[in-house]
Parts: C-alpha cells; structure tokens; sequence
C-alpha cells in the first residue's frame, strides 16, 4: 500500500508540473526524426532526468540503447514505466502509461534526445529554412532568424543540460552505461 500511494503522489506531482507548461508553444521547433544509424555508434546508458517546470522539479529515470536499426527508450517514475519509445527511423512507436499526462509526447522527447546525441551534420541536414544549428565549445543551440529557442549544455561528459525555450522548460541529464540485465 505505501508504494501505491508513493506511486498516486509522484503521478499527481508530474500531473501538476504539466500543468505549469505552457500549454503552446512560443515557436514549434522542427522535427528532427534522423536515422538511428546517423548517431554513428552504439549506445546504451542509464538516466536520471530532472526536469524544471517554472519553480516545479521532477525527477524521473531512462533507460537508452541506440543501435544502427533503433532508438529505444523506457522512462520511469518509482521503477513503473510512464513511457517507451522504438524509433526505426521511420516510425515512431509509443506505449503510454494511463497516468502520463498527454502533454508528455514521445516526438518531443525523440526529439530532445536527438538534438542532444546526435552529430550536428546529422541535425543541420533536416533543418527546414530560417533554422540553424550553431555550436561553440559546449553549447549547441537550434536558432529560427538568429533567435535560441533550443539550448545544449554539455557540463561535463556525463551530464547535460536543456533549455527548451519554445516550451517552456529545461532539462537535465545525468547518464552512466547500462548494465546489460536493465536495457529496456
């Protein structure tokens, strides 16, 4: 029983934390929908992602494995999964959990990831007219007309952070290797 209510408190947290997003975006910023193969190596980490809300902060974890065919990614709230995505390249697929709130979508979550992973190349190849990808020693920023509204961070070479200025929040990401047995 008390997981079930740690549960029922962490969804009714993030449930209020979406609900202090704003609720359209400033600027759509352009799908980037690259190629698994594009990352150009294989990956598979462990996350801890926080993400900030205004004056709201949740915590929640990632598990990540990129391979030449696929993106996959699990994120979970207290061990339950919220949401997992298997990006082919060409199709998106998404199993949502009941509690996840819709504005959670899983195109922008591919998207973050792919803006934060992916070599710029890769990026700067999609990018439809009037938005650029500009990078300058750790910071990588998709511009529209010369204005930021999609920030990159690289603190150190396990810690990242996101500032997604056209939705509103910022995001960061702490990864370490996936033990093989947690993979999603």
């Amino acid at each position: 029983m008390p997981r079930l209510f740690a549960l029922a408190v962490s969804v009714l947290l993030l449930l209020t934390a979406c609900m202090h997003a704003p609720r359209k975006p400033a600027i759509a910023l352009p799908p980037l929908k690259l190629a698994p193969a594009t990352l150009g190596q294989t990956l598979a980490l462990q996350q801890r992602l926080q993400f900030h809300f205004g004056n709201q902060a949740r915590t929640l974890d990632a598990l990540l494995e990129v391979d030449p065919q696929e993106v996959r990614l699990v994120v979970q709230a207290l061990g339950q999964a919220g949401v997992r995505l298997r990006w082919d390249g060409k199709t998106l697929q998404q199993q949502r959990a009941a509690w996840l709130p819709a504005a959670v979508r899983g195109e922008r979550v591919l998207d973050d990831l792919q803006f934060a992973l992916w070599p710029a190349t890769a990026i700067r190849a999609v990018l439809p007219t009037h938005w650029s990808l500009q990078e300058e020693g750790n910071t990588r920023a998709l511009l529209h007309d010369g204005q930021a509204w999609l920030l990159l961070t690289r603190v150190d070479a396990s810690h990242l952070q996101l500032d997604n200025r056209a939705e509103g929040y910022r995001l960061e990401i702490a990864s370490a290797p996936a033990d093989a047995e947690t993979a999603p």
